[in-house]
């Protein structure tokens, strides 16, 4: 196999791998902070999508441009979901959040088939074709503009985090949710912003993975199922750690696809998931509990 080939692969594999790790931030941060797993995160990544294409079709602005419509508009929906539903079963047992957010992947799901419909649609970008070439490299224009894109709203979340006192609060609920309450902070408010804050993240990756990918309904599943695997791989709750597993799954499916055939690519994610649970069950940067 010639090496440049693979140095080719490798890298368009690690801007795919950043879109990923975008879209896996938001499972992460509301993991990490509510300890509530969002069984609907597939479905409201594809939602992201639909609303990016459906501003397309209005307006005429691109996928990267409505990053912020669309992120806004998946914050509100996050937060009056947890304001208005979540909060009631906070106390609930697990199966419990389990069936209401399934429940919920299940009506968006039903909404995007009843409104788009079943086939895939796409949005014609004038840089579909195009790519930089550096020497023997060859990489894709709109993966450059995709992971670019996922950097910006990755740093703009980890910032926030970081040093807003919206974003302390939320880390000290994270780490103590007793000790928040004693010192007056209102978690549930907090968890309202930290499920706002992920969908907005979801929303932000759908709009930056429509850049690479048709949308369907039946995407939902399989964006689901690879948010899980990032977030094991990284680490529960890790926002770091979900960058970086993006990055290492998007290089190896690239690497399988390239070596073994496409259709083969998702065994090596879970391959890695099936070491990284045997050799570090909390995941590359998680925390041992």
């Amino acid at each position: 196999m010639p090496i440049d080939a693979v140095i080719n692969v490798l890298v368009n594999g690690l801007l795919t791998g950043l879109v990923f790790g975008l879209s896996a931030l938001g499972l992460s941060a509301i993991f990490g902070v509510t300890r509530i797993v969002n069984f609907a995160h597939g479905e409201m990544m594809v939602l992201g999508m639909y609303l990016a294409l459906v501003a397309f079709k209005l307006t005429g602005i691109g996928p990267l441009a409505a990053v912020p419509v669309v992120a806004a508009i998946l914050f509100v929906f996050g937060y009056a979901l947890q304001v208005g539903i979540i909060n009631r079963i906070l106390t609930a047992p697990e199966h419990m959040q389990f069936l209401l957010l399934a429940a919920i992947a299940i009506m968006l799901i039903a909404a995007t088939y009843m409104i788009f419909g079943p086939n895939a649609q796409n949005v014609p970008l004038d840089d579909a074709y195009d790519s930089f070439e550096i020497g023997t490299l060859i990489i894709d224009k709109l993966r450059v503009y995709a992971a670019l894109g996922a950097l910006v709203v990755s740093g703009l979340l980890f910032a926030f985090f970081r040093y807003h006192p919206l974003g302390k609060a939320i880390r000290a609920c994270a780490d103590n949710i007793r000790g928040a309450e004693v010192v007056g902070l209102d978690v549930r408010k907090l968890f309202a912003l930290t499920f706002g804050l992920g969908s907005a993240c979801i929303g932000a990756a759908g709009c930056i993975i429509l850049m690479l990918v048709d949308v369907h309904p039946h995407l939902a599943p399989a964006y689901t199922l690879l948010a899980f695997i990032v977030v094991i791989v990284g680490g529960l709750g890790s926002l770091a750690g979900a960058l970086v597993a993006g990055v290492l799954i998007g290089m190896s499916e690239a690497l399988a696809g390239l070596l073994i055939q496409p259709s083969l690519k998702s065994v090596f994610s879970f391959a890695l998931l099936i070491l990284v649970l045997v050799l570090r069950p909390q995941g590359l940067l998680g925390k041992k509990t």
